[in-house]
């Protein structure tokens, strides 16, 4: 490797390169060395056996992992990984890397704890000692950082066995294996430190249940599947996955120690891929080496950033596809750095150092001479001027470009095989994908009133290799879907970045990389008024794929419900200078109407346009080949298409970049085609002969045409709007609006909004009574009526409080009093029996209890409902577990619903439609099945994050969920349509979520671990205030029960259930203790709580604060979501029970009274919004 290294500067050379790039021998890590572990220590020990994962560890310090900041808990495993996330249960064995959940995996293989063959020990470490030998190891690697963790996850794998498969491998027989992960956070950062002890790694591949045979070990790390629509591969990096790495784990070192890795692994520096530590061994640790050791050496292979998959064994022979260089050998280099192709010629400012075959970029400035460059081919070369340069702008190039230094900055171009500008670069013929939000404020016709859309969701994919783009564009409202349809240049755009290149010409996405914003004007000739777009391209994000956010707002002919518009194939000239690309066009398009009377008028109109895209280019390269000035853009099979069904706008379109071509009419050079014309930017130009044009004003202005003013109408014309209207004069156009108690008519004239003759408020329920199970209301002639509150309630009749007949109780005093809406019944306590007013000692309570006067009766006294069912999520599945009274029927639990590929964690369940609800974090996703059976449907699958509870309003037919990964709480109807967001502030780990649905209240928790809180609102979400928030730890699982009023939670932090009336101050201790619980539900007096330790439902009796029975299903993995499915719906009313409460969308309830809401996509549509 160094044979051109003369013998009279071989030597010295040879130290150098040594003493910057390898790893010698030096002390091996003894296991004394190791931190310190096991059950003394507090560490937790994993289950004995193959493919185990632990419980959650939950970290009292957020752990940082590529780009994420707000990793709280970790899961461990037999296979020596530690897990961002719950690993799926069909990935408990090693099979494909990278695996779907973010990883960290100091020695990934199939290994085995079986009969005491090894442990695997786990903790949370906040101790000083501990802290601070993590930082010091962290310092060594990374002596120019200062690092103070303040809490480090140690994980230890002591003597564990590898698993062999049905054929044991004589020559693995009684080898063990020993090593350590300590992953260290501070506020800012975290670090990943690997121990490998002398002699701790005693075989280095195990047997695959998938290929059969022997594979070796992995040590790598990997950001997971990223993405919520379009899901892909996140970065993931490789370190050694061949036996010859493997075994160099305990001889060599990247941080000074031998045996010990450091590697950064959370920062914003690791937003694409891990960064290892480069310090070596010096040479007085190690032997003498000479020249045969530079092919000698094992290598510790860093694989590409990358996102294609591949099995976590390394293949027998490498494929040449999977691109890797040898770690050792090369200084520290970022891991978003691609290892580039065969070196070229250095240039003056090339900041690296050649080997023969290889080129590795050096990050650090160093001022380093060698003699005879030449004759050994090794090539050093700094720079000291201030200028910005590729040492420390290194991560604003792409993943896939390198960085090159030129005298006045520095610029980043895409590596052979991918195209962009070199911030931004993608495979070349890879399929892209498009994602954003469109808002719009379009007038339709000559309607006064526009339409509004906002956070409307636009997905785009592209077929690189035809240039053809798919555009959809969801929720627009059918008032303007159809007249949108000409507008194919909004995902037209996408076309001309991806087009199809001819040789010398380039399309948008190799100038900008994605990273532009566009401003369009539209103007339909003979039609007043004009549309703008505006556009902002923002690049590629976390998941690969590109951004995109859209305004429209202006005015657009009407086109009839049902027509369809065709648009021929058209060219476009590009024009370029720096920075800046124009182009205007005039195009026609074709609207065909719907079949009238057998015949389908079509119509053909004209529009023109014109935009401008600005853009940031590098301009310190000045060899870069200049663009041509002027671009030819062709498109071709232009599809459109508005499905009225789904709300959704459809575009494709091919497209394809290159010369000015003959015979096209932009040929022809007229400045109505290439932007030359001068007219006013409220004109049109009208192409003639030759070059010959002329500027026409746009409808509602006035000129020349190349200077034109606006026209006044609302002066010119001061009767224009009518009558009870107020006329407001626009560019090009004019609005009328009606007076305050006037509204639109039909015909477009303002009349009066209501009349006046008497109205029942009873009978129309617009009257402010309380709910009818509180109160009536009485009507008392024409328009008036009265509210009076019903017996067993106090108030005004508007608002109405329960009189809680147990203060004092009216009961016998060994009994217990229930309190009840309207009512009380009373039960005697255990070992006493009557009904409840008398009891005498002697048993049970058999006597069901006089029912008083009220509306309902609690289930806990009366025998209960038959086919009243528990129902609990576990991994994969929803059980079903009934009730007899408030026993578990454990013998007859049965599977409910089998999802596999999903990890359902809220549940919740609809009365009156006899139907489950369900969160799903791994699509995510939002989906129902009814208990009758049927196939499962997903209802909500878009622009969710995590959602996780999940409440149910059976009243008023809405659904509401809350989401810990967006910190947010939204609202729906039950088939999932008419989302609106509900909070967004103020929110850190939302979690469990219930409804009150009689009073109008909505409950949540929030387990942030430094303030954890239970909060409470009306479903409408006014009135927002916090219940509890002092002595909680993880509150988790929240029910509600109608008939006591009663609010319980359980809280793994502080292993307790607790209880208490929203309307009273005190909260009651109900028991003590527990393991991990999860959620909760409630029926009757009995509490019923899923426990992610115990694997278990166990239920608890209030009346005796005591657990009474615990279940433990069959299948041993963890619950999640726990609800009550009750064969009748409670009694009760709100404002939303009848007609949505006269609601044109969502009704949300309130304590006496609702509110009507917009979704947050249709606002001003056709919604009305009041209280």
């Amino acid at each position: 490797m160094l044979a051109a290294i003369r013998p009279s500067g071989a030597a010295w050379t040879r130290a150098l390169l040594l003493q910057l790039l390898l790893a010698g021998p030096g002390g091996c890590l003894s296991r004394q060395e190791l931190f310190p572990f096991g059950p003394g220590h507090g560490d937790l020990e994993l289950e004995a056996g193959d493919d185990q994962v632990s419980p959650a560890l939950e970290l009292r310090r957020a752990l940082r992992f590529f780009d994420k900041s707000d990793i709280n808990s970790v899961y461990v495993t037999t296979n020596g990984i530690i897990a961002m996330s719950e690993p799926p249960a069909k990935e408990s064995s090693p099979g494909l890397f990278p695996p779907t959940f973010g990883v960290v995996a100091p020695f990934l293989a199939d290994l085995d704890t079986t009969d005491g063959f090894g442990k695997v020990y786990y903790r949370e470490d906040l101790s000083p000692s501990v802290t601070r030998l993590a930082a010091e190891c962290v310092q060594r690697g990374f002596p120019e950082i200062s690092f103070q963790p303040s809490s480090a996850v140690v994980v230890t794998w002591e003597s564990v066995a590898p698993y062999q498969g049905p054929s044991k491998d004589p020559a693995q027989e009684g080898k063990r294996n020993t090593f350590q992960a300590v992953l260290a956070s501070s506020d800012s950062s975290s670090y990943a430190i690997f121990l490998y002890p002398e002699d701790g790694l005693q075989f280095d591949t195990t047997f695959s249940k998938k290929d059969e045979t022997q594979v070796p070990a992995v040590v790598a790390f990997s950001q997971g599947v990223q993405g919520f629509i379009w899901k892909s591969d996140g970065a993931y990096n490789i370190f050694a996955n061949d036996r010859e790495s493997i075994g160099n784990l305990a001889k060599s070192s990247n941080s000074g120690q031998q045996g010990v890795w450091v590697f950064e692994i959370g920062s914003p520096a690791t937003a694409s891929g891990v960064v290892p530590s480069d310090v070596s061994l010096g040479l007085d640790d190690g032997a003498e080496y000479d020249d045969e050791d530079y092919d000698s050496v094992t290598h510790l292979g860093l694989e590409d950033v990358g996102t294609t998959s591949f099995p976590y064994e390394a293949p027998r022979s490498r494929d040449p596809s999977m691109r890797s260089v040898p770690w050792v050998l090369s200084p520290r280099r970022l891991p978003t750095e691609r290892p580039p192709g065969p070196p070229g010629p250095p240039t003056e400012r090339t900041r690296s150092f050649q080997l023969p075959g290889e080129r590795f970029h050096q990050q650090h400035p160093q001022v380093i001479d060698v003699d005879e460059v030449e004759e050994t081919g090794v090539v050093f070369s700094y720079n000291t001027d201030s200028r910005q340069t590729c040492a420390n702008n290194r991560h604003q190039c792409s993943v896939h470009a390198e960085c090159r230094d030129f005298a006045t900055g520095f610029c980043c171009s895409c590596v052979a095989g991918y195209t962009g500008n070199g911030r931004q670069c993608v495979a070349e013929g890879s399929p892209q994908r498009v994602n954003g939000k469109v808002k719009g404020r379009i007038l339709v016709g000559n309607s006064p009133v526009p339409i509004v859309f906002e956070n409307t969701d636009l997905h785009s994919y592209v077929v690189m290799h035809h240039g053809r783009s798919y555009t959809a564009i969801s929720t627009i409202p059918e008032t303007v879907g159809y007249s949108l349809l000409p507008l194919a240049p909004v995902g037209g755009i996408i076309g001309w970045m991806f087009a199809v290149e001819q040789d010398g010409f380039k399309n948008g996405f190799s100038i900008t990389g994605g990273e532009f914003t566009r401003q369009a004007e539209v103007t339909f000739v003979g039609h007043p008024g004009k549309l703008v777009i505006k556009q902002r391209f923002s690049g590629i994000d976390e998941h690969g794929h590109l951004t995109i956010t859209t305004e429209l707002e202006g005015r657009v002919p009407q086109i009839p419900f049902g027509s369809s518009v065709h648009i021929e194939p058209y060219t476009e000239l590009y024009h370029y200078s720096p920075g800046v690309i124009t182009s205007s066009s005039t195009r026609e398009y074709t609207v065909m109407e719907p079949e009238q009377d057998g015949a389908a008028p079509s119509t053909i109109y004209t529009y023109q346009w014109r935009q401008t895209i600005t853009f940031q280019e590098c301009a310190h390269d000045t060899s870069r080949l200049a663009l041509p000035n002027t671009q030819q853009l062709s498109v071709d099979s232009v599809f459109v298409l508005y499905n009225q069904e789904e709300s959704i706008l459809r575009y494709a379109l091919s497209n394809s970049i290159g010369p000015v071509k003959d015979g096209s009419p932009d040929a022809l050079q007229n400045p109505c085609y290439i932007g030359t014309h001068g007219c006013d930017t409220n004109a049109a130009c009208r192409p003639g002969p030759g070059v010959q044009f002329a500027c026409e004003c746009s409808i509602g202005f006035r000129g020349d045409g190349r200077t034109c003013s606006d026209i006044d109408e609302c002066s010119e014309q001061p009767s224009v709007c009518g009558s009870h209207a107020i006329c407001n004069n626009h560019p090009g156009t004019f609005r009328c609006e009606c007076v305050e108690g006037y509204q639109f008519s039909e015909e477009g004239t303002c009349v009066a909004v209501v009349d006046q003759r008497p109205i029942n408020y009873c009978t129309t329920g617009l009257h402010d009574c309380d709910i009818p199970q509180r109160a009536q209301c009485i009507y008392m002639g024409g328009s008036s009526y009265t509210c009076s509150c019903l017996p067993g309630f106090s108030g005004d009749g508007r608002a109405c409080q329960d009189v809680d007949e147990c203060q004092p109780s009216q009961c016998h005093p060994d009994a217990f009093c229930y309190n009840t809406p309207g009512s009380f019944t009373c039960q005697c306590k255990p070992g006493y029996r009557g009904d409840g007013f008398h009891c005498v000692p002697g048993g049970l309570s058999t006597v069901a209890p006089p029912i008083h006067h009220g509306p309902s009766v609690p289930t806990a006294v009366i025998p209960l409902p038959p086919g009243t069912h528990l129902l609990f999520a576990q991994t994969g599945k929803i059980e079903r577990l009934p009730l007899e009274g408030s026993t578990m029927q454990k013998s007859e639990a049965k599977t409910l619903l089998h999802a596999p590929d999903k990890v359902i964690i809220g549940l919740a369940f609809d009365c009156v439609d006899k139907m489950v609800y369900w969160t799903d974090i791994s699509e995510p996703s939002i989906g129902r099945a009814s208990l009758h059976g049927g196939e499962p449907t997903t209802i909500i699958r878009q622009d969710l994050g995590s959602p996780e509870g999940i409440a149910l309003d059976h009243l008023g037919r809405n659904i509401f969920w809350t989401d810990s990964h967006l910190d947010r709480i939204e609202v729906a109807k039950l088939d999932g349509t008419q989302r609106r967001v509900l909070f967004e502030t103020d929110l850190v780990n939302p979690r469990g979520i219930v409804t009150d649905s009689v009073r109008g209240n909505l409950y949540w928790t929030d387990w942030n671990r430094e303030s954890p809180k239970i909060e409470t609102s009306y479903m409408d979400g006014t009135n927002r205030r916090i219940l509890v928030q002092d002595d909680l730890g993880l509150p988790n699982g929240l029910t509600f029960d109608a008939y006591s009023a009663q609010l319980c939670w359980v809280d793994a932090g502080t292993s307790r259930v607790e209880c208490l009336k929203p309307g009273q101050p005190s909260r009651r201790k109900v028991l003590e203790g527990l393991q991990y619980p999860f959620a909760v539900t409630s029926y009757g007096k009995h509490l019923y709580y899923t426990d992610w330790k115990m694997s278990s439902v166990v239920a608890v009796d209030l009346a005796i604060s005591k657990e009474t029975d615990t279940f433990h299903p069959h299948k041993q993995t963890r619950l999640y979501g726990v609800t009550t499915a009750l064969s009748q719906c409670p009694q009760g009313h709100n404002y939303c029970s009848v007609n949505n409460g006269g609601c044109t969308h969502l009704c949300l309830a309130t304590p006496g009274s609702r509110t009507c809401r917009c979704p947050d996509n249709t606002l001003g549509v056709d919604c009305i919004e009041r209280k």
